[in-house]
């Protein structure tokens, strides 16, 4: 007696499950489409539904090219900016941080890049920690600490570091999760600057 051919088996039901091989493709299909999405929003995806909210900021670094030492991030509203969510205590973003002085360094007219250390809401160091970290790299960008406890749960900080990129307006262009080189800090910069001049 003949047993079922390969294409009567995938529509055949599990006696058990009652789902047959056809079903369990698309099930395996739809769920990696889901998680090359949530890779896609969180490595640099469009951001369209966040929003920027307000928060204070006590500057550690880079004073004068925000202009002051206590600053609300709505005062910089009106330029471009690369908002980086860092702690002192996290390898990760101090990989990463000579790249972001890199780029401060060659795009300061086109951007301002400013660095909120959270260290303190993520679990990765306090204060002293950050500014250790930032005199030992170095780093002149702005810099700084915010009282402000839900600014991670704010701007869906899922990894550390996270960049955010903010146009002119004040609106979400792309967010980043985890470490940044200098070109692709560039090439996002670029696209916004399209999208959106200054």
């Amino acid at each position: 007696m003949k047993g079922p051919s390969k294409s009567d088996m995938s529509i055949t039901p599990n006696r058990r499950t009652g789902v047959t091989a056809r079903d369990g493709r698309l099930a395996l299909v739809m769920a990696l489409a889901a998680l090359s999405l949530a890779a896609l929003l969180a490595c640099g995806g469009p951001a369209k539904d966040d929003v920027v909210t307000d928060f204070p900021m006590t500057m550690y670094t880079g004073i004068e090219a925000v202009g002051g030492e206590e600053i609300h991030f709505s005062d910089l509203r009106g330029q471009p900016v690369a908002l980086n969510f860092w702690a002192g205590l996290c390898p990760p973003c101090r990989a990463e941080m000579p790249d972001m002085q890199e780029f401060y360094e060659e795009y300061r007219q086109d951007i301002l890049l400013v660095g909120v250390d959270v260290g303190p809401y993520a679990g990765l160091g306090n204060s002293d920690d950050a500014r250790a970290l930032l005199e030992s790299l170095k780093i002149t960008y702005p810099t700084g600490a915010t009282s402000h406890e839900t600014v991670m749960q704010d701007y869906k900080v899922l990894s550390m570091p996270t960049t955010v990129f903010i146009t002119p307006s004040g609106a979400v262009f792309r967010k980043w999760s985890g470490p940044l080189n200098k070109e692709k800090l560039a090439e996002i910069t670029r696209e916004m600057l399209v999208a959106e001049p200054g």
